[in-house]
């Protein structure tokens, strides 16, 4: 008669008494796994928040600091090279706007340039008999 040798298998039902070994029970889910999806949430709020403000803030927004620099260049172009005044005394004649403009010259080339920090930056260039001409948009 053949008798056969007991299994050292830990797979094996009978080794522990006859029943199957328990599965691991998954347990309570931790505290942390809720936080990181109330992140992920506040994250995705953000990104549409965002999108929102650059679709009907920043754009507006960017184009009017644009024509602000842009009025002030002529502005302050036409009381320089026309007027012959010192440009510190054009930066009184510009009106407060929306926006703090800055102002710049270069003498050599008879332009001023004005600047929305952050935003816009317009140039006016004064040319004998055209008077103080805007350059280009670049969009």
């Amino acid at each position: 008669m053949a008798t056969t040798k007991p299994s050292s298998s830990p797979n094996d039902p009978l080794r522990f008494g006859g029943q199957p070994p328990a599965s691991p029970s998954p347990g309570p889910r931790r505290a942390g796994h809720w936080a990181w999806r109330g992140l992920a949430a506040i994250f995705i709020i953000g990104l549409v928040v965002g999108a929102v403000f650059v679709a009907f803030v920043w754009r507006p927004a960017h184009d009017n600091a644009r024509i602000e620099a842009a009025r002030a260049a002529r502005l302050a172009c036409s009381c320089r090279y026309i007027g012959g005044r010192a440009l510190g005394d054009c930066e009184k004649d510009n009106p407060k706007g929306r926006f703090p403009v800055s102002l710049a010259e270069d003498a050599t080339a008879h332009s001023v340039t004005a600047t929305v920090p952050l935003a816009a930056a317009q140039t006016a260039t004064y040319r004998e008999g055209w008077g103080c001409q805007l350059q280009a948009w670049r969009d």
